[in-house]
């Protein structure tokens, strides 16, 4: 007998350097039991930053999971933006560039 089952989708990580600093942020699918996008920015192990969006509105939908995908993406992107746009610098002792 086949079952259908739905899993997590796999999410997206990254090691990134910014300003003599390796960053990681990491982008989780909760699952249909628990339909949140989960975005995490890491210094040495510490949470920076979490951010935590519903898809709840997608499991309706034909093709679910490709919106989902793009939603993870998009939110991975911004946390990764927020790094680079000096988001973190104050809380994490990081110099300011020079001009």
């Amino acid at each position: 007998m086949m079952t259908s089952r739905v899993r997590m989708l796999s999410g997206f990580n990254h090691n990134l350097k910014h300003r003599g600093k390796t960053f990681h942020i990491q982008t989780e699918d909760g699952g249909k039991d628990n339909p949140q996008i989960i975005t995490h920015a890491f210094l040495g192990g510490v949470i920076l930053d979490t951010v935590r969006t519903s898809y709840g509105d997608l499991l309706e939908k034909p093709n679910w999971q490709d919106a989902l995908r793009g939603r993870m993406k998009a939110q991975h992107l911004e946390e990764i933006r927020k790094l680079f746009s000096g988001a973190f610098d104050e809380q994490t002792g990081t110099p300011p560039e020079d001009d």
